[in-house]
Order: C-alpha cells, then structure tokens, then sequence
C-alpha cells in the first residue's frame, strides 16, 4: 500500500471525543494535512461527549469492544487538560441483589478473565469497604474492575484536540459541513458554511482526500442527507439525575469530583456515582425515546446562549421507579427529589448490535466514518480508526465494528429505529447469546417459509431472515441421544434457545437424509471478462482450472490476516458464484475491483450491487459486475447417506460419486426446476446445496419431500447444523477466527495455493507473524453432559502442574486478578473440580455437543506450547471448572470419506 501520509488531506466531521481522538491518532500517525470542522464551539461541543456521565467499562461480552475500552483508559492515563485531569481509574462495581444478577455477574467475571481485565468478585460487606453509606441489606456480592475509569468527556476533548494541533492539525468551530463532493466514486473535499449563514450562502470547499464523519447523534441526519444513504443508527434520550448537594460523609470536592467506584445496578437498569457533594444517577429502565432529527436542536441556538443540543428537558416521571430504587440503596438520598436545576435526559447513540459503526464507506474511496461510538470506547476507536486509514491495517477484529457488517437491503430509517429501541431496551439486561431480535420479524422469507411453519419451525432471525432453528413436529422421530447415551437435560443456561429435538435432528440427518434451509446464506456472483484474473488476484489460491469446479479460499488483508473464508464455483469462463459470510465481503471485493481500475488495469467495474461503486469504468477495455443474489433466490441443503438416493429420482442428470463429484457444481434440472447444484457440506456428510429462483422454492420443497418420504427425509434446522460442524471441525468465520489470526494458526493453511501461498507467506514474515504463537484448537470436555457458548477463558488444569503464568500472546492475556476471593458471598466457589492451577491462557471461541459422537465440544485459541493433543485444561463456566482436553480433528469422520462418498 502506498504510504501517503506525509501529503493526504483530511477532514474530520466532528469535534466530539471520537473526532478529537482521531485527529490526535491521525497527526500522530504522520498525518498533516488534517482539518477539523465542527459546527458548535470547542472544547464543549453540544454533543453527547458534553454531558456523558463518562464511566469507561472494560468487560464486554465480545474481544473488541472491551479491547477498545481498554485502549481508551490505557491512553487516558495520566492526561491533564487545563481545567484539571482528564481520567480517573476509580473502578467500577457491578451490584447483584437477585441470584439471577448473581450468576451474571460469574459469567461476566470469565469475559474479563478471557479478555484480561482485572477483576473480582466480592461481598456485600467489601462493597460497603468500598463505598461508605451504601445500603448493602440486599445486596448479594458485586463484581469488582478496580481499573476501570471515569473519563471527563470535554477535558478528553481538549487533551486530545491540543495534541493534534500541536502536531499541525486545524481546527474550525461553528461551522457546518453542507455537502460532501465526490467524482469518480471517491472524495474530493466538503462544502462548509458557517453557522448561521443564509441558505444561499456558498460558502467554502475544503480539499479532500480522505473525509471521516464523527458526527455523533447527528450522524443519521448527515448521511441520510449528504451522502445520500441510511445508517443504522438511533439517537435516544436516557434519563440522568442529580440529587441535591449531601452531607454527612466524606463526598469529594467540585474538583476531586469522584473517588469512589461508579456502580451499576443492572437489575433495575440504572448506574451510579458521585459527582462532587451530588449523587449522579443515570436511568435505562424507562421507556425508550428516539430522537428524531427535528427533534434536535440547531447548533446555532446553542451558540447563542441556549442549552446544548444534547441536553433535553428532564422527565421525571420516566424517572420515578429509578429514583425510589437509589433511594433503597443510598439512605443519604431518601425524603429529597431529584434536583431540577440540574437534572436532564441526555442523547445518545444505539445500533442494532450495540456496537460503532466505523470503517470505510462502500461506494465512495476515501470516505469513512466513526459514529455511534461512546466514550467508553472513544480512544481505542480512534487508534484504530488511524491505523486502518494509515496502514490498512486495524490490528484488531473489526467485524463486529465495521458499519458494512449490516446489509444494505434491509437498512432503512424504520429499522434503524426499532432495532435501536430494542439495543436501549437491553442495554442493562442479561442478554444470552443465542438471544434474537424481536423486532420487524418476518422482513425476509424464503418460499419455504409457510411448510416450515407446517413442520413447527422456531425460527430464529438471520440478517433479516427467518431461519428455523429447529422443528417441533420432528420431536416424535426418535429419542434425542448423545453417542449411544440418552441425551442428558442441559443447564437453565445452556438450555434457552435450544432444544432436545436439535439432537433428534442431528442424529437422523447422519443416518438418513434431512432438508437445511440455507436461502438466508449470503450468495454473490462475480463475473464478466477479467473475473478470473480479478479473483485470483484477490483469493490465497487459485480459481478452479475448469468450468464446474469449486474451490475454498480465503480473503486476506495486508497483514496475513483472514479477512473471510469463502467458497468459489466456477459455472463459466468468467462467471463464479462465491458463498460468502456477508456484507464486509461484498463490500470489500467492490473496494478492490476500483482500487485496481484506479491503478491502470485493464479489469474494470461495472456497479452490480448494493453500494458498488463503478463510476468511470465504462471506457476500460473490461467490465465486472458483482452482484448480490440472496435476493430473489433460496436455497436448500440436501445432505445425508441417503441425499443421492433422492435426488437421483428427481432430476435426469448424472449425481452418481463419479458423475458429480465432491466440491463440483452444475447447474441442473430438479423436479423440473433449474438449480445451481454445488457439491459441498459443511456438516460432514454426504449432500449438495441447491440453489433456485425464487418462484420455484415451494415446488422444489414439495418435490425433495416426497421423494424422500421413503427414506425417512426430515426439516433440519440451524442448530443441528451447527453442532454438526463442530463435530466435523469446520470453522465459523467471526466466531473461531477473524483478521487477527493468520491461515496457519487456525489450520486452514490448506487453502493457501500456489504463488497466492508464496504471497501469504512473503507478507507474514515482513509482518513478524510468520512464528506461529497460538493456535486454534479443539478441545473435548471430560463430562459429556457440560454444555458451554462461547467466550469462556481457558486455564492449564491443576492435573498438568499449571502454576505455569504462560499467556496466549493476546492483548492483557496475563488477565487480572480475577480470583475468586473465597469466602465472600457470591464469590464463586468452584462447583465443578478445584479450579485451574494457573493465569488464563486462552479462550473458548464456539462450542457445543456432539451428538453422533457423544462429546461435549469447544474450540479454543490457546498458546502454542499448550496446543499438543492430550493437554490438559481447566474451563471456567459461570461458577465452576470444567477439565477438558485438547483432541485431534476432525473427531468426526476424520478421513471425509462419508461427505465424499
């Protein structure tokens, strides 16, 4: 990649603490030529950064997000604006007064153990230590980060914004951004006016190459109308108390402002902390309130004297319930009201997953964007944010921040707005992670969708789909078993959103033949002349050499790391359909296919998709178009020992083991329907999927039931097909792996070929990740009827003489404290064997049973010297200790005879 650091215009949309943060990582990356506009004044903006209460919490569910805040405390440390300091590492506690919460809050413990942030369960009697005149009568423990940090949002403004201009970065205040201009699908610069111009104003343009919206909460309202698109994105009013000024204990100073831990009480959905003489009191439990853009005051008002954008009139009765519980739980604050004077309902930002949007916009070169990003994750945003700008290189998983991650057909304002109404809901609640949307069910279908539900189909949401996880009429089809064993009742935990007959299902598809509904799989075609040389240049191996061929083959980034797994079929000369894992890959295949048009090659672009940029292709001697087919198409896996038998009888074709063989396709009649036949399982059997229009899914459906009725043929829904591929040792793109893990550490190097492997190889060891430090491995745990989700950390068990404090070569892998503190209420003694004998030195990343095989199954990322088959390992699940061991794969099926027979 060229290096154009030194001379690249920027210009960040934006003084918040993201704009600040990524103007400072920017200018401190080479950067400067970079320009700031922002429509309010500096340093206090107007936006959300200006009021939020500023708790930086390091545990999250996923790596990246608790990577992210953890960078922000990390580069906080020790700053000083020049009202006073910027962060503070007062800690955080999370309350428990319910067994439920209590049991959280063990699982939570294991995110920061997987994570590495430091913490700790501990008793009422150590959180009343920790925060004098708490009520601690019903609290049952806490779980204690004593590194999280209080970051003001203003200071962390004006700390971040000096250093960029010490670093010859420009700021302009109270002027707005009118347009975005662009020719020849990429930025040229922005239109700015200042604030309180007429609208026939002309204003000036900035020169640009690179342009970065962090608009915060009017970041919807921006692209919506400038850029001409919509994001997912919501800003909702949250409800934000003060009592009156206290006295009778030791409360800080105005300027000390807060020493104690900030407190969240997550069962009623509110969090706490001292702000000076003042009990600070934020409220999730109410109901929520979008913010519409007209909702939003104009910037100009606040310029002249008016309250802040940000800043809407307090609603006690929202208020109430939240009130009455800090009443219970602080006794200093009981007889009074919330103080008026001060108290308000702050606007902040949610999407559909709770995570930012961040990442370069597809369509347009060179324009990016930072949104939806607290201040809880602001700094680490921003350092990330400047290394993918300045060396296409994140180094961190962004596949659950990139805002292309959402599919563009079904972005709208309307969903924007519900699934950022359910994000408020669940800020505070205990969301499993099989968990699905409740909101606009049954947007996508497939044709298949009204036999489903004849089947008894619970469905679960996909991207907008509807996709059976399992089927109830097949729960008399037999006896859910595990191996040869009766399938044993899981925990209350492991059990939600699942069910036995996921295992009846599994066991019936390995012996005979089942239906996986599989339209909700997101499908491009890549085609036209040059296609061929396009994909090679893009792929870790070679296209197929001939027509019916299908290849798998991985997206790689700059640095060695896989971007995506794909599949690859070749049904012409320059015509190939890839199974994709999503809209990331569509995006960025588009972004290369211009990025080469740009460079002089002959290959060109012709715009065939959702975003897809192919301005100016027109004149090159070739044309690509990249197209989505989910839409208008379903499909159907067909797979088990008895697949060939049916389809044999439905279509004139060859289907025998030599006729079609394994990871070939070919476009056949089935039933007298035209279906794109691809040979492929990813469960491990015998099958091929079958993709056809639309219009002809109920016939299709209808067809492969009846000839399979003989041959026991069942609905199977996604829950089998997932154990199935465990058990086969197939990997989850997004769950087992991501771009920070290169080919040869998740054992899929096999899909490096030829001069693309050379290629791999040259760029890993120029990386410095040519060694390999971990690995992903599988792991098998002692007792059978253990069932554990995913992100769990892994330890050297007690058998294997752990005392050893080896780490996994992650970030923070050494973990924290972490231990469990013995006899304090809910701290967590082991329920299941004495515990792990060491640091954490991994993570689980998927796991399930096996039900053919009669195993409980997880895959986990452990350092290389603890990744021999036999290891032994300690797992911590909620409370307890599962042993296990690592195990070589497949466990299933080892030699793929079955799947290719």
């Amino acid at each position: 990649m060229k290096d154009t650091r030194s001379n690249a215009r920027v210009v960040i949309i934006g003084l918040g603490v993201v704009g600040a943060a990524v103007a400072d990582e920017l200018t401190r990356r080479g950067f400067r030529a970079v320009t700031v506009v922002e429509q309010g004044p500096v340093y206090a903006t107007g936006g959300s950064s200006s009021h939020a209460p500023g708790f930086v919490f390091q545990i999250a569910p996923g790596k990246a997000m608790s990577e992210l805040a953890q960078r922000t405390v990390n580069k906080m440390d020790g700053a000083q604006a020049s009202d006073g300091w910027v962060s503070k590492r007062v800690g955080g506690i999370e309350l428990a007064t319910d067994e439920v919460r209590l049991h959280e809050l063990h699982r939570r413990l294991g995110f920061a153990e997987s994570w590495g942030v430091p913490a700790e369960l501990i008793s009422a009697e150590e959180i009343a230590r920790l925060w004098p005149g708490i009520d601690t009568s019903t609290v049952l423990g806490g779980l204690h980060t004593p590194t999280d940090a209080v970051v003001k949002g203003v200071r962390a403004v004006e700390w971040q914004t000096s250093r960029a201009v010490e670093n010859g970065a420009k700021v302009i205040s109270s002027t707005r951004v009118g347009a975005v201009h662009t020719a020849s699908g990429r930025v040229t610069g922005v239109q700015v006016h200042a604030a309180g111009a007429p609208a026939d104003d002309p204003g000036e343009e900035i020169p640009a190459d690179i342009v970065i919206s962090c608009a915060g909460f009017w970041g919807p309202g921006l692209a919506r109308d400038l850029l001409g698109f919509e994001i997912p994105m919501l800003p909702v009013e949250h409800g934000f108390g003060f009592s009156q000024p206290l006295s009778g204990q030791d409360w800080p100073s105005e300027s000390t402002e807060v020493t104690k831990p900030m407190l969240r009480h997550q069962s009623y959905g509110m969090y706490l902390r001292e702000w000076g003489n003042r009990l600070a009191i934020g409220a999730y439990e109410h109901r929520p309130m979008p913010v519409a853009d007209a909702e939003i005051a104009p910037v100009e008002e606040y310029l002249g004297g008016a309250e802040q954008p940000s800043v809407h009139p307090f609603t006690p009765q929202d208020f109430t319930p939240t009130w009455a519980e800090a009443e219970r739980l602080m006794p200093g604050i009981r007889g009074g009201q919330p103080d008026p004077a001060k108290s308000f309902n702050g606007i902040f930002s949610f999407t559909p997953d709770g995570g930012p949007l961040m990442g370069p916009v597809p369509g347009v070169d060179g324009l990016w964007m930072a949104q939806a990003v607290w201040v809880t994750q602001s700094a680490g945003v921003g350092e990330v944010l400047a290394d993918w700008i300045a060396y296409d290189d994140p180094g961190i998983d962004t596949h659950g921040l990139d805002l292309s991650r959402f599919d563009p057909t079904v972005v709208s304002e309307r969903w924007a707005r519900e699934m950022g109404e359910e994000s408020y809901d669940e800020v505070y609640d205990i969301v499993h992670p099989r968990a699905d949307t409740l909101r606009l069910r049954g947007l996508r279908t497939s044709p298949f969708y009204e036999r489903e539900v004849q089947f008894g189909a619970e469905f679960g949401s996909a991207n907008g789909w509807e996709r059976p996880l399992w089927y109830r009429a097949n729960a008399d089809r037999g006896t859910p078993m595990l191996g040869d064993q009766p399938l044993p009742k899981r925990d209350e935990w492991a059990a939600q959103y699942w069910d036995e007959t996921v295992a009846i299902e599994a066991g019936a598809l390995r012996e005979g033949v089942g239906v996986v509904d599989m339209s909700s799989l997101p499908r491009i075609t890549v085609s036209g002349p040059g296609a061929t040389e396009f994909l090679n240049a893009q792929l870790s191996r070679p296209v197929g050499k001939g027509i019916g061929s299908v290849v798998y083959a991985l997206l790689m980034d700059e640095a060695g790391g896989v971007l995506s797994d794909i599949t690859v079929a070749r049904f012409g000369e320059e015509d190939y359909h890839l199974g994709i894992n999503g809209t990331l890959d569509t995006a960025w295949l588009q972004l290369n296919l211009e990025q080469r048009r740009d460079a002089g090659s002959d290959i060109g672009s012709d715009a065939g998709g959702e975003g897809a940029a192919g301005e100016g292709a027109a004149g090159s001697r070739s044309a690509i178009t990249i197209q989505d087919v989910g839409s208008g198409q379903c499909g159907l896996g067909l797979w088990g020992p008895q697949a060939r038998a049916v389809l044999s009888t439905l279509t004139d074709d060859d289907v025998s083991a030599e006729g079609f063989r394994f990871y070939r396709c070919r476009r056949i009649r089935v039933a007298g329907v035209p279906v794109m036949a691809l040979r492929l399982s990813y469960i491990g059997e015998l099958g091929w999927e079958l993709y056809a229009p639309a219009e002809f899914g109920r016939h299709l459906w209808d067809q492969i039931f009846a000839a399979g009725a003989d041959h026991g043929i069942l609905p199977v829904g996604r829950r089998a097909f997932e154990s199935m591929r465990l058990e086969k040792g197939f990997r989850l793109w997004g769950s087992d792996l991501s771009r920070e893990h290169t080919p040869y550490e998740a054992g899929i190097d096999f899909a490096l070929r030829g001069e693309q492997r050379e290629r791999v190889d040259q760029i890993l060891q120029d990386n410095g990740r040519w060694e390999l430090k971990r690995k992903l491995c599988a792991v098998v745990l002692d007792d059978p009827s253990a069932v554990i989700l995913g992100h769990e950390p892994v330890y050297l068990s007690s058998e294997s003489g752990g005392g050893s404090s080896s780490t996994s070569g992650e970030p923070g892998a050494e973990g924290g404290a972490g231990a469990d503190t013995g006899g304090n209420a809910g701290a967590g003694a082991d329920a299941g064997g004495n515990g792990p004998g060491s640091a954490r030195i991994g993570y689980v990343t998927s796991a399930d049973q096996g039900f053919a095989t009669g195993l409980s199954i997880a895959y986990a990322w452990l350092p290389i010297e603890h990744s021999d088959v036999g290891q032994r390992l300690s797992i911590r699940y909620f409370d307890r200790f599962y042993e296990a061991s690592v195990v070589s794969e497949p466990i299933f099926d080892p030699t793929g005879e079955r799947m290719r027979a």
